[in-house]
C-alpha cells in the first residue's frame, strides 16, 4: 500500500482561529480502538484510514462504509414568525428555493458573499421539530462552520434564531448495501429516497436520517445524540456489510463522483457558474434576482464564465495534485488543478481543474505541469464514476 501522499489529497489543516489544539470527536476512542490513524483535519482529530485507503474505497463501492462526519456543523434555524420567515432570511444568501421545500425535503445550496463568491456549500432541509413546528436544518462544512456561523449571525435578522447542535454526532453510511444494514437496525429508512429525510428512533434515541451523502453512492447521513454515537457505530459495525472508512477514501470517492471539496475546488473567488454548480440557482430565484451576487451570477449564466471547473483524465498512473498548473503551448499558465488523485475504481489518475471556457469541452487536450514535469490530460465529463443514488422513480413498483 502506498502512503497517503501518493493516494489522495486532503484538506488537512490546523484548528480554526481561536482553537489552539484540534478538537476531539465523540467517537475518537472508537476510531482508535479499531486501528484508525488519526490526523488533524478541519480543526479536529479524525481517522484518515484503518486498513488502507484503496481497500476502504473499494469496500464502499461494493458494500457499505461507515464514516464519522461529526466535524461538520449541524445548524437549526427558527423564528417566532414561522419557518417561512427563516426561509426568506436564508434566501438572501442562498440561491436555492428554500421557501419551496416540503417537509423532509432537502436541497444542496451555496452560501454566497455579496460578489457572488462561494463561502461554503451546504445541505438545507425543512423538518418538523419535537413540538411539531417546522424549522430549517442545515449541514455545513467542518472547516468553515465557525466562519459560516459568524457570517450568518452578522446578516440574519434579529428575529431568526440559529442554534449549533454540538451535542449531536453525524455518521454517514455509504454504499450499495448501506440500506440493507441500516434497515435492520432502523426499519423504515428504506422508504426514503435521495434527498429526503425523516425522524426515526433507535434504542430510545431520536435519530434524524437523510438519504444523502458525498461519495456518489446510495447511502444515509445519521444525526445521533453524541452520547449514543458509539453504541450506534458498534451496532452498524456488527452488520456484515459494514466497515469503518477514513477520510482518505472519502476524498477519493468524492473525487470519482465529481463532487467539489470546499477550500480546494470552491472558494470565495469562485462563483456557481465557474464551479459548474448552476443547478443550485433555482429558476424562481433567477427570476427574482434577489440573492447575494445575483447580478454577477446571472450575467455569467447569460454570457458564460471566463473559466470553468472541469474533470481531467490524466495520462499515466501518476496523480497530478492541487496546485499544478494548466499551461498553454507556449508555457503560459492558463489554469490550475484544484483536486487530483488516483481513482481506484477506474485504475487511472483523475483531477479537477479550472480552465478557460474555450478549453472546457469534453475531449479537449490540455497540458499540466507539476514540479517541472509535464503531464498530458484530457477534459472529461463528470462524474468520472456514475452516481448510484436511489431516486423516487426507482422505487415505483418495488
Amino acid at each position: 500500500m502506498t502512503d497517503l501522499a501518493t493516494e489522495t489529497q486532503l484538506n488537512v489543516e490546523d484548528a480554526p482561529e481561536g482553537v489552539d489544539e484540534p478538537q476531539i470527536l465523540p467517537l475518537d476512542g472508537w476510531h482508535r480502538a479499531r486501528g484508525g490513524r488519526m490526523v488533524p483535519f478541519a480543526g479536529y482529530l479524525m481517522p484518515v484510514q484503518y486498513e488502507g485507503i484503496m481497500a476502504e474505497h473499494l469496500w464502499t463501492r461494493e458494500s457499505a462504509g461507515l464514516f464519522d462526519v461529526s466535524h461538520m456543523g449541524q445548524l437549526v434555524f427558527t423564528a417566532e414568525a414561522g419557518v417561512d420567515a427563516v426561509a426568506r432570511a436564508l434566501e438572501a444568501m442562498l440561491p436555492g428555493d428554500i421557501g419551496g421545500l416540503g417537509e423532509g425535503r432537502m436541497r444542496y445550496s451555496l452560501l454566497l458573499n455579496e460578489e457572488g463568491g462561494i463561502l461554503d456549500d451546504l445541505m438545507v432541509t425543512r423538518r418538523a421539530n419535537a413540538t411539531g413546528e417546522d424549522e430549517i436544518y442545515m449541514v455545513v462544512n467542518g472547516a468553515t462552520k465557525y466562519d459560516d456561523i459568524g457570517y450568518l449571525l452578522d446578516v440574519l435578522p434579529e428575529d431568526v434564531t440559529m442554534n449549533l447542535q454540538d451535542e449531536q454526532a453525524l455518521l454517514a453510511l455509504q454504499g450499495p448495501k448501506a440500506v440493507d444494514a441500516l434497515a435492520r437496525l432502523v426499519p423504515g429508512v428504506e422508504a426514503l429516497v435521495f434527498m429526503t429525510a425523516g425522524s426515526f428512533s433507535w434504542n430510545g434515541h431520536a435519530l434524524w436520517i437523510s438519504r444523502s451523502g458525498y461519495t456518489g453512492e446510495d447511502g444515509f447521513e445519521i444525526s445521533v445524540p453524541a452520547e449514543a454515537a458509539a453504541a450506534l457505530a458498534d451496532a452498524l459495525y456488527a452488520e456484515p456489510e459494514v466497515k469503518p472508512i477514513g477520510l482518505g477514501a472519502r476524498d477519493s470517492l468524492r473525487l470519482e463522483a465529481g463532487l467539489p471539496l470546499y477550500g480546494h475546488d470552491l472558494d470565495p473567488e469562485t462563483t456557481p457558474v465557474m464551479a459548474d454548480l448552476g443547478f443550485a440557482v433555482s429558476k424562481r430565484r433567477r427570476d427574482a434576482a434577489d440573492f447575494a451576487g445575483a447580478g454577477r451570477i446571472l450575467a455569467e449564466r447569460e454570457a458564460g464564465a471566463a473559466v470553468r471547473r472541469v474533470g481531467l483524465l490524466v495520462s499515466g498512473r501518476q496523480p497530478v495534485r492541487e496546485g499544478a498548473s494548466v499551461v498553454a503551448e507556449d508555457g503560459a499558465v492558463i489554469g490550475r488543478v484544484t483536486s487530483g488523485g488516483f481513482a481506484p475504481t477506474l485504475g487511472a489518475a483523475i483531477a479537477m481543474a479550472y480552465v478557460p471556457a474555450d478549453l472546457a469541452a469534453p475531449g479537449t487536450g490540455v497540458r499540466l505541469v507539476q514540479r517541472g514535469k509535464v503531464h498530458e490530460a484530457t477534459v472529461a465529463a463528470m462524474p468520472f464514476v456514475p452516481h448510484r443514488y436511489v431516486r423516487a422513480s426507482a422505487t415505483k413498483g418495488a
